[in-house]
């Protein structure tokens, strides 16, 4: 393993921020640190980089433990935030900093840095100063100033948090060619759960200081292991339904109770895209209204409210949309193809579960 952290915390005073983290980071992996803020993920990429200490536990890179090597003796790359260039070096010496301070030679500066401006797409802007850069070619920059010295680790801090979404997005297709290119065992911190989902081999969710799972893109997205991860990853309809005659019930949605006595409550979740809706008002189980429709690409999401009030989001292709010949307003019938049984936030998720409606698909399959 590249990077394993065992049982590790991390206290600022009585406020804990990181609790009994357990995780490893194979050699060549590019990982993701996911999680709302105040989650712990910035800190635990802080403690593995060195520039906080663990209060407990035991980080290794590479097989050694390294709780009390400092962080100039770890030979990590790490990316600030805020790329914390140096504003009065130009591109060439920005990259060449490291370099200098580990006392390579002049010649070998040059060829490395030249190497990564060709790599990096920077031909021709070595001269020029952070200030005269996009945002996006000053993040180039960063990495390529982290990667310069060939460290074993490449760390990022919200690494393209600071650009628009148009240059965002070509960032995350070209960290993921280079990590390609480079295998250089990479973690990096965000929030956004589009990025993870996009960039990551593996994604670790983080919650209030804990690790809540971790897995591949479609694993924490299909099989999320508690609640909190079904509503974090994506969207969820949830809801909280009462048990009375054997069946949970919210007003007009009704599952089976599994065998939970009168009184108690099922919460139970599904993805937008497990609802199936039709102009044909006989067609499916439920009766609704569309009340508005949010186009998304390819994909629309659709906000429908039950006759009894309730508010359930649907998803579907724009295609499937016109082909239905659905309009805002317009009366539907719908179905909930399949959903999970959910527990507390801190909770495991329950089996999925089977049961089959007349004239409808099973219920409780993947979502």
């Amino acid at each position: 393993m590249s990077i394993e952290l065992r049982n590790v915390s991390k206290k600022f005073g009585p406020t804990v921020a990181v609790e009994g983290v357990s995780f490893s980071v194979a050699d060549g992996e590019l990982m993701a640190l996911l999680g709302p803020s105040g989650g712990g993920k910035t800190t635990v990429l802080r403690m593995i980089a060195g520039l906080e200490l663990p209060t407990g536990g035991d980080i290794f890179i590479r097989g050694e433990r390294v709780n009390d090597v400092p962080v100039q003796q770890r030979n990590i790359g790490f990316v600030f935030q805020s790329y914390a260039l140096f504003k009065n070096m130009s591109v060439f010496k920005n990259i060449a900093f490291g370099l200098k301070v580990k006392g390579w030679k002049r010649r070998e500066i040059k060829q490395r840095v030249m190497e990564l401006l060709r790599l990096f797409g920077l031909e021709g802007l070595e001269r020029r100063y952070p200030h005269q850069l996009s945002g996006g070619q000053r993040q180039r920059v960063a990495i390529a100033r982290a990667l310069a010295p060939k460290p074993r680790v490449l760390l990022l801090d919200e690494p393209f948090g600071a650009v628009d979404a148009k240059i965002r997005q070509e960032l995350r297709e070209w960290l993921v060619k280079l990590h390609h290119d480079l295998n250089v065992t990479t973690l990096f911190v965000t929030h956004d759960q589009e990025e993870a989902m996009e960039v990551a081999d593996r994604i670790v969710i983080f919650s209030r200081g804990h690790l809540e799972q971790i897995g591949s893109p479609r694993e924490v997205y299909e099989s999320p292991i508690n609640e909190f991860v079904a509503r974090f990853i994506g969207v969820m309809n949830v809801l909280e339904l009462e048990v009375w005659g054997g069946m949970a019930s919210l007003h007009e949605i009704q599952v089976p109770a599994l065998g939970l006595p009168d009184g108690h409550r099922l919460r139970i979740g599904f993805r937008p895209y497990a609802v199936q809706v039709s102009p044909d008002l006989s067609l499916y189980r439920y009766l609704g209204t569309l009340r508005r429709t949010y186009f998304l690409g390819t994909m629309l999401r659709l906000e429908i409210e039950l006759e009894s009030g309730l508010l359930i989001r649907g998803r579907i292709t724009k295609e499937e949309y016109a082909q239905l010949g659905l309009e805002d307003g317009q009366r539907i019938s719908l179905q909930i193809r399949n959903y999970r049984v959910l527990a507390t936030e801190t909770g495991p998720l329950e089996p999925e579960i089977k049961v089959a409606y007349p004239a409808e698909p099973s219920l409780g399959e993947n979502i």
